[in-house]
This record gives structure tokens, C-alpha cells and sequence, in this order.
């Protein structure tokens, strides 16, 4: 038996019925407890992360700004999820797997709003004076020594997935644009990634999280302005591109020409792990570095938290699906739409970058291209924040400068390998951290809700006084 077919019959258990229903009921039963706050709070949350009322005073504890850790979380969570994570679930699902993935998203900023909380709220410092976060202490703090397996767990698979999730597919994604749009080798690639992304990594969380809180504005703004202008010019094909994304996802596609077809159920298992490698949300990575924010409440940094969901799923994603499904670029066997004539050989960001460079030309194509390569580098130093949170869990301090290494390694080796190989293994990773992560989420609903009620009833009416 080969890799990738044991990989496939890994992720089909994995991502089967039992974990579809603990994401999606874990998310809907947080969204509930909290009275739908995670939407009714929105406009409140962005004011918090985006303007001075969100600045934290110099009497809080915490090592980075709520603004700073909000965009080393982004920084890990827009990458190439957002580009070629999409282009995948569509070519796989059809068009149906984007409602999937709004309907995660959504669901989701009830979760990344717990995971942060109690990540702030069970937050230890560690032998360094930074603090250290996430739901390996949260399991092991607020459910008891008893369940310190299960922090183990997450620990491990946290580790390992940063390998793959965070690193190896990000390097190989950016190594496959950067052939087909500059023709530069792989290898070299590989090798150029690995030394930056070290010339950071070994600056520490400061010099992550300044890095961070400066390219990512900037990286959102070119993709979601190429991508504005190819839904002005085709504006008259907006609105049958949501038609067929609700369309689908309740029907099958059917199968035309080439086109073998695709049930109800790819749409849904594509749309659900490629939001959830987009958003992140219910993989406890928002846990990860919440806890070194600065704040005077754990639910303000909770609130800042969940905003990422939002803007990666609902702003980042449709922009992508969009352009996409108006393009034709969808279908791989030549567009079931527009019938934009390519001969299915193109893939992830490759066929992102073909649906933006037949509306806007060369300069679509390098649109994407420099987005793929900036997301893809900045997701690659953000989740070495959360594999060395992991893997100090597990270790403690000492050990770090041997995992950097490890790291930095597989971020050249990625570039290397086979796309699919990579893509199959992040998958797995995902459901293994996320499995353990919403068990606890569901064991410390009470606090969460606790903290939530106290917060809103005291300090928020305070405030908006």
C-alpha cells in the first residue's frame, strides 16, 4: 500500500460523519450558549482589534498588543488555504463546498472566540518570562491532571501539524507558483524560504509579531484588490456565482464530457476541511498565541480573536471562490460556466493564478503569484509560533533550538515534494488537533459562558457608558 492511498483511508475516518458532527454541533452549541454574540459582538470586536479602544495600558500583562497577536494569528491563518485551499474544494466539491465553507467560518467565531478565552484565562509564563498558551494547558488547568493525556495529545499532533499544515504545504504551494510564473527552480526556492524564514524564526515571538503586524495588512490588501477588480469588471456574473454555489450545495454536479461529476457529500467534506484549513477555527491554533496578548479582560482578546475568522472565511475565501466560479476556472476539464478552455493539468494556486490572469493578464497572474508567495511565507514563520508553543509543552525551553532546526528543514523539503502527498498529510494533521481541541471546548463550555455573562454584564456596560 502506497502513501497516498493510506493517507486517503486515514482522512476518511478521520473526516468522516462522528467528526463532521462534533465541529459543526461544537460550533453551533457554542454559538447558542452565547446567545449569538459572536455575531451580534462583531462591529464591537473589530473596534476592539482596529482602533485605540482595543489598546491595551501598560499595567496589562502580556508580551504583544492584541493588534500584534491578532496579525501573527492571521499571519499563520490567511495563506494558502485561502488561495489554493479554495481552488482544491471547488475543483473537488464544486462550487457547493464554498457554502461549506461559510457555513465552518460562521460557526466558527463561536469556537476561536472560546479557544482564545480560555487560552487567556489558563495561560502559565514559562521559563523565559513569556507567557505560554493553548488548549494543552487549558485541558490540562480547567479539566484536571486526568485529562492531561488528552493535552498531551494535542501537544504532539500540534507539533507535527506545523510540520505540514503550517510549513511544508505553504513552501510547496509557493515553490510550485514561483516555477510556473518566474520559472525558478524548485530547490532554490526551498533553500531561499528556509534561510528567511530562520532569519525570523530565530528573532523569537517580538520579531514575528512585528513582521506580522506589517506584511499582512499590506498581503490582504493586494489579493483582495486584485480580486475586487476582476468582480467589478464581471459584476453582472456576481450574482448567478452565489446562485450556483447554493445551487450546488445541495446537488450534485453532474458529470459533462470529461467531467466525472460530484455528490452532495464532496462538496460537504471539501468545503468542511478546506475551511477549516483556511480558518483554523476548532484546531485550538487561535489558543496558541492569544495568550501572549495584552489585555484587561480575556474576552476582549477573545472578541479580537474571532474577528480573523471572519475576515479569512467570509472576506478572503468568497473573494477567491468567486472569481473562480465567474472565470470557469473551476472546473479543471475547461469551465462548466464560461468554458474557458485549459486542460485540466492545473491545480491549487496554479489554477487561482490562470482564473486572475485571464481577467486582468500578466498582472493577474503576478497578483496572485507575490500573493502566494507572502501569505504562503508569512503562514510559514506564524505557525512556527504554534509548533514551538506545542512542542515547550512538551519539552519545555531547552529544546527549542533543536525544533527551529527541524522546522527550517522541512519548510526546504516542502517545496520538493508532491503536492497531493502534502495536502493528504495536512488533512490528517488537522482532524488530530482538532478532535481533542473541541472535546475540551465542550467540557469548559460553563467557563466560557461564565466569563462571557460576567463580561458583558459588568465591564461591557461600563464601558459603553
Amino acid at each position: 500500500m502506497d502513501i497516498m492511498t493510506l493517507l486517503a483511508k486515514i482522512n476518511a475516518v478521520l473526516w468522516g460523519t462522528p467528526s463532521l458532527i462534533l465541529l459543526f454541533g461544537t460550533g453551533l452549541l457554542l454559538t447558542i450558549l452565547l446567545k449569538g454574540r459572536s455575531f451580534t459582538k462583531l462591529f464591537y470586536a473589530f473596534k476592539l482589534a482596529f482602533t485605540k479602544e482595543g489598546n491595551a495600558s501598560s499595567d496589562d500583562e502580556g508580551d504583544v498588543s492584541n493588534f500584534k497577536a491578532l496579525m501573527t494569528a492571521l499571519a499563520a491563518t490567511i495563506g494558502n488555504g485561502n488561495i489554493a485551499g479554495v481552488a482544491t474544494a471547488i475543483t473537488l466539491g464544486g462550487p457547493g463546498a464554498i457554502f461549506w465553507m461559510w457555513i465552518v467560518g460562521l460557526l466558527g467565531m463561536a469556537t476561536k472566540y472560546a479557544e482564545a478565552l480560555l487560552a487567556m484565562k489558563y495561560r502559565v509564563k514559562n521559563q523565559n518570562g513569556e507567557y505560554s498558551s493553548g488548549p494543552m494547558y487549558y485541558i490540562e488547568h480547567g479539566l484536571g491532571s486526568k485529562f492531561k493525556w488528552l493535552a498531551i495529545a494535542f501537544a504532539i499532533f500540534g507539533a507535527f501539524a506545523a510540520l505540514g499544515i503550517g510549513n511544508s504545504v505553504q513552501s510547496n504551494t509557493i515553490a510550485q507558483v514561483a516555477e510556473d510564473s518566474f520559472g525558478i527552480n524548485s530547490i532554490f526556492t526551498g533553500i531561499l524560504l528556509a534561510v528567511l524564514a530562520g532569519l525570523i524564526i530565530f528573532g523569537g515571538l517580538q520579531r514575528i509579531s512585528t513582521v506580522a503586524g506589517f506584511f499582512v495588512p499590506l498581503m490582504a490588501l493586494l489579493y483582495i484588490g486584485g480580486a475586487l477588480i476582476i468582480l467589478f469588471v464581471n459584476y453582472d456574473q456576481i450574482i448567478p456565482a452565489f446562485q450556483t454555489i447554493f445551487y450546488y450545495a445541495f446537488n450534485p454536479v453532474a458529470a459533462t464530457g470529461g467531467f466525472v461529476g460530484i455528490v452532495v457529500s464532496e462538496a460537504i467534506k471539501n468545503g468542511v476541511s478546506r475551511g477549516i484549513f483556511s480558518n483554523e477555527s476548532g484546531l485550538g491554533t487561535a489558543a496558541l498565541i492569544a495568550g501572549n496578548a495584552k489585555t484587561d479582560h480575556p474576552v476582549k482578546q477573545a472578541l479580537v480573536a474571532m474577528t480573523g475568522t471572519f475576515i479569512v472565511t467570509i472576506i478572503v475565501c468568497t473573494m477567491t471562490g468567486l472569481v473562480l466560479i465567474i472565470t470557469g476556472f473551476w472546473d479543471t476539464t475547461g469551465g462548466l460556466i464560461s468554458g474557458v478552455p485549459h486542460d485540466g493539468s492545473l491545480d491549487g494556486g496554479a489554477l487561482t493564478s490562470a482564473a486572475f490572469a485571464h481577467v486582468l493578464g500578466t498582472a493577474g497572474e503576478y497578483i496572485v503569484a507575490f500573493s502566494v508567495i507572502f501569505f504562503g511565507f508569512s503562514t510559514i514563520v506564524g505557525w512556527y509560533v504554534y509548533g514551538e508553543k506545542c512542542f515547550e509543552y512538551l519539552a519545555g525551553t531547552k529544546g527549542i533550538a533543536g525544533y527551529r532546526a527541524i522546522y527550517i528543514i522541512a519548510c526546504a523539503a516542502g517545496a520538493m515534494v508532491n503536492l497531493a502527498t502534502v495536502w493528504a498529510f495536512a488533512d490528517m494533521a488537522n482532524a488530530l488537533m482538532m478532535i481533542p481541541n473541541l472535546i475540551a471546548l465542550i467540557l469548559l463550555r460553563k467557563v466560557v459562558v461564565q466569563d462571557t455573562n460576567e463580561f458583558f454584564e459588568s465591564h461591557y456596560k461600563a464601558s459603553a457608558k
